[in-house]
């Protein structure tokens, strides 16, 4: 493959990239950039080699650098986190903890989360912005899951997912430990 080919192959995949995690249709992103939805397109399809002067225009509307736009790494960018470095943020006397395993941007922050609660513990949360989804997978124990002041139970085995802009109460009612993997999207800033 030429080097041309190269970052033909790399401005489509990474102008589909940006826009998608932007949220920007292909009309949004041509409205902003001052190009037609068809040069989007054949840049989006690898069909064309625009002038630099439109990647520029691509590049500010979309809130990203031209070597942003043409950075040919291939193949997804790896983070492997130490188990030393992942944060207890949480924690009782009884032994409850919560653990953030990592965190990323995809489009807004997701993290990934280890709990535990001890029989009887539980851990209140406010509210999170719009748009914030919430999936947990209990591992052992059964997990109460309290949302808007209904009640659900959730074994071991079983996974739950809800949208988080409510109130929402972790628990355990049970007589053993309940340990979970909870995951948490919330939605990029706009």
């Amino acid at each position: 493959m030429s080097d041309l080919d190269l970052l033909t192959q790399s401005l489509a995949r990474n102008v589909k990239r940006w826009r998608t995690e932007r949220g920007f249709t292909l009309d949004a992103l041509a409205a902003r950039a001052g190009v037609s939805r068809g040069m989007l397109i054949q840049i989006e399809q690898a069909r064309t080699n625009p002038s630099l002067g439109t990647v520029v225009k691509i590049g500010d509307a979309l809130g990203v650098s031209v070597t942003t736009l043409l950075d040919y790494e291939r193949g997804p960018k790896v983070r492997v986190v130490p188990a030393e470095q992942v944060v207890r943020l949480w924690h009782t006397e009884a032994g409850s903890y919560s653990r953030l395993l990592a965190g990323t941007e995809a489009p807004g922050p997701l993290e990934m989360w280890e709990w535990r609660l001890m029989p009887g513990e539980s851990s209140r949360s406010d509210p999170h912005p719009v748009g914030t989804v919430e999936i947990a997978h209990v591992v052992a124990g059964e997990l109460t899951l309290t949302v808007e002041g209904a009640e659900y139970r959730v074994p071991a085995g079983d996974s739950v997912t809800f949208e988080a802009n409510a109130t929402h109460l972790y628990g355990n009612q049970g007589d053993v430990p309940t340990e979970m993997v909870l995951t948490v999207s919330v939605p990029p800033v706009r």
